[in-house]
């Protein structure tokens, strides 16, 4: 090979490299644009969000979306949370597959959670909380094996705990608290690691029709403490009576005492003396 022919191939190397830095994994730019367009954003926080951004969001490490982080020119994180964002969380978020952490919480999104999530394979961090979303929990979501947080907590989100969520060996902060959610809570979930339950009774709060434990010892815990404070108010109800009981006994004892020593007084006073 000549030199001449070198140095062709090299700049064609270059170009190419120059060229997948400043153009989008097509991929991420199909899942932003769908993601843009099932939002609705009344606060106008998404205004940067266009077509001509999402075909080049990324640049190295940086992103040119404001929420996005990029690493090495692939949609890494997307944190839109507090936004005030409605509207409902388009499938095609599974595009974006090199994505390790959503955070879409503390908005007014509806609709279900999709389970085409599956496909994001690399995902670490789901927070989904303070939202509107209805339906039930895919059970889909066990096939993102490095998931360590899943935070779905006020919701209204409906049906059981997929018991498959308890396979999930990285999960480390899980919460589904103040939903709709019912049937008893997977075993896995809630097994003993020494003496504490995987997740607490916080985890799961806040669902009327959810059972089982940890729930079921808080519930114990309850009941103990109240008839504790039952036995307790008796106790007190009773020892009251009594110290009323002997105070007025004490009472009748000195009104007694004092009449008949005032009887006596007058009796001395009537006896002639000697």
């Amino acid at each position: 090979m000549t030199r001449s022919h070198r140095l062709l191939l090299l700049l064609l190397l270059i170009f190419q490299t120059a060229q997948r830095l400043t153009t989008a994994d097509p991929n991420d730019e199909a899942c932003l644009k769908n993601l843009r367009q099932n939002l609705e954003d009344p606060a106008s926080n998404l205004r940067n969000w266009t077509n001509s951004v999402f075909s080049n969001p990324c640049s190295g490490f940086t992103s040119y979306l404001p929420g996005a982080t990029c690493n090495n020119g692939r949609i890494y994180k997307l944190s839109l949370t507090n936004l005030s964002l409605r509207g409902s969380i388009s499938p095609f978020l599974s595009n974006c597959t090199n994505l390790q952490s959503l955070d879409l919480s503390s908005n007014q999104i509806s609709g279900v959670i999709p389970p085409e999530i599956q496909y994001l394979v690399n995902l670490a961090v789901l927070n989904l909380s303070s939202n509107h979303l209805s339906g039930e929990i895919t059970p889909q979501l066990a096939l993102c094996a490095y998931l360590n947080v899943i935070d779905l907590h006020d919701n209204e989100l409906s049906g059981q705990i997929p018991q498959q969520l308890g396979l999930l060996a990285r999960l480390s902060a899980f919460d589904v608290s103040n939903n709709k959610l019912s049937g008893q809570i997977p075993t896995y979930l809630s097994n003993r690691t020494g003496n504490f339950p995987r997740f607490n009774a916080s985890s799961f709060i806040g669902n009327k029709g959810l059972y089982g434990y940890p729930l079921q010892e808080m519930m114990m815990k309850s009941k103990g403490l109240s008839v504790m404070a039952i036995v307790g108010i008796g106790l007190g109800s009773g020892i009251a009576s009594l110290m009323i009981s002997f105070t007025g006994v004490c009472l009748w004892l000195r009104i007694t005492e004092k009449k008949i020593v005032e009887e006596e007084g007058k009796i001395s006073q009537s006896m002639p003396d000697y």
